[in-house]
């Protein structure tokens, strides 16, 4: 037998000895590797994405929205200017109760004295401006700032939702509170007309003179149209929310850009711009005191509501899943 031969069966004959020898696994030894710390291939993880939300993903969104809403409706601070807008209309009634003695024609403020339905189309035109606009600002610009200046974001961002849609659940608030502050603003309206003025049929801003069934009508779709209005407002401080961490400039900027959107529109040298300004949509709603009822331009209105939510969702999605979530 060769050296080489003889010095293969040495080794092979003390395999086993070594094997023997090895000493025997620890528990801790045998017990998993930390989760960072183990590696799936790309090909065996799951695809959660692919197959859409699981039903206990929706149950999670659900709540996480309930959740939501029910903390912007017990905020004393929206609470106090939910109160606001219910009170203005009262406000507008009462002196126009005191002011007037009868109808005085032609405007819609001008009407209220005679029939106590047009008090809601007072209303709107008279918080449009910027009563509403602020009240959404505030909400809407404080859905993300507000909650990285409180350092409670990164705390939401730990459920299993994803940032895509929680920033969904975010503007769902955003709009479920545009949506409630118009509805309260038109039943405010409703109770003081009654209260204060003779109810009938109505004389529309065409002429034409309607049931008062067909005026309650023409109120549900001035809501609709004004909720809308808002909502696309809503979207706009919502992208600004995610630029900072400090709430009170994401409102601020908010109503400024309405403020300088609403001077533009009222200067005739820079008409060419109104089209692509969002407030000059907001007044459309006297489309529906006219007969027939202007879905043309209501329509418009909706288009560039539409679009407006559209950019500025993107420019808020873009941000808010790049960003990096220091609070």
């Amino acid at each position: 037998m060769s050296m080489h031969e003889n010095g293969t069966a040495v080794s092979e004959a003390r395999a086993p000895e070594r094997e023997e020898a090895r000493p025997p696994e620890r528990e801790e030894d045998r017990s998993p590797r930390p989760a960072e710390a183990r590696t799936v291939p790309r090909e065996e993880r799951p695809s959660v994405h692919a197959a859409g939300p699981t039903p206990g993903q929706v149950r999670h969104l659900t709540r996480l929205l309930a959740s939501e809403i029910g903390l912007t409706f017990r905020r004393p601070r929206n609470l106090a200017m939910l109160g606001v807008l219910a009170v203005v209309p009262v406000l507008v009634g009462v002196a126009v109760r005191v002011a007037s003695d009868g109808d005085a024609g032609g405007s819609i403020i001008g009407q209220i004295a005679g029939n106590g339905l047009m008090l809601t189309f007072a209303a709107f035109a008279v918080m449009m401006p910027i009563v509403l606009p602020l009240t959404v600002s505030v909400v809407a610009g404080d859905a993300i700032a507000g909650e990285a200046a409180q350092g409670t974001l990164r705390y939401l961002l730990v459920a299993p939702v994803g940032r895509t849609r929680l920033l969904l659940v975010k503007y769902a608030n955003v709009v479920v509170f545009c949506l409630a502050a118009c509805a309260l603003v038109a039943l405010s309206a409703l109770a003081a007309g009654l209260v204060l003025f003779p109810v009938g049929p109505v004389t529309l801003l065409s002429g034409t003179t309607i049931p008062a069934a067909d005026a309650l009508l023409r109120v549900g779709v001035v809501v609709l149209y004004t909720a809308a209005g808002m909502a696309a407002l809503g979207a706009v401080a919502l992208a600004i929310s995610t630029l900072t961490e400090a709430p009170i400039g994401a409102v601020a900027a908010s109503v400024v850009l309405v403020v300088v959107s609403q001077v533009l529109t009222a200067i005739p040298q820079v008409a060419v711009v109104r089209p692509v300004l969002l407030t000059s949509w907001w007044g459309e709603f006297d489309g529906a005191l006219r007969a027939p009822v202007a879905f043309d331009q209501m329509g418009q209105g909706l288009l560039a509501f539409a679009a407006y939510v559209l950019v500025f969702g993107s420019l808020a999605w873009s941000r808010f899943t790049s960003k990096d979530i220091t609070a």
